[in-house]
């Protein structure tokens, strides 16, 4: 299995966001692999999904902002505190969660050598894809169009099915 091998200075490379790939009937395709710490922490975002499905929206906060000083790279904890933000109509701060989570995978994707595809339908991808639409949504109503086209032409290769809609959010704003 090829992977990424970048790495940080005293950690492995379990400790960082990387792919992996992953032989398909067709061609090769390629999933994130969230870091160890995040991978460590996956029944707390349980715990939190739990938490906003009851309308415990400030403790479930509390514990994402907890998990991100824990794991700084936990791709789920920045959509999902990207998505709270953008409920509360708080562009800024969701542009900067998604944003994060959005560079992180592109870094990931670059030590690896900017392999494609990265689709949608592999369970490492959706929180990539999930902050990327996010990004979008954001930069567009924010009148930065051009940086949301930009985000689009990066994510068109990744996923051509674009099943989350995103290279439609450019022109959907502007009719």
């Amino acid at each position: 299995m090829a992977t990424s091998r970048q790495r940080r200075p005293g950690g492995s490379r379990d400790d960082r966001l990387r792919v992996e790939r992953r032989d398909g009937a067709d061609c090769p395709r390629w999933e994130f692999v969230q870091p160890r710490c995040a991978r460590r922490r996956r029944e707390d975002l349980e715990e939190v999904e739990a938490m906003l499905a009851a309308g415990e929206t400030d403790i479930a906060r509390d514990e994402l902002v907890w998990l991100l000083s824990e794991c700084p790279d936990f791709l789920d904890a920045h959509v999902h505190l990207g998505l709270l933000a953008l409920e509360e109509n708080d562009c800024k701060l969701a542009r900067g969660h998604f944003g994060r989570a959005y560079q992180l995978c592109l870094e990931a994707l670059d030590a690896a050598g900017s392999p494609q595809p990265v689709p949608h339908d592999l369970a490492g991808n959706r929180p990539f894809h999930e902050a990327a639409k996010g990004l979008v949504h954001c930069l567009m109503r924010t009148g930065r169009a051009g940086m949301a086209r930009d985000v689009c032409r990066r994510m068109a290769p990744l996923d051509p099915t674009d099943p989350l809609g995103i290279q439609r959010l450019p022109r959907d704003r502007t009719s």
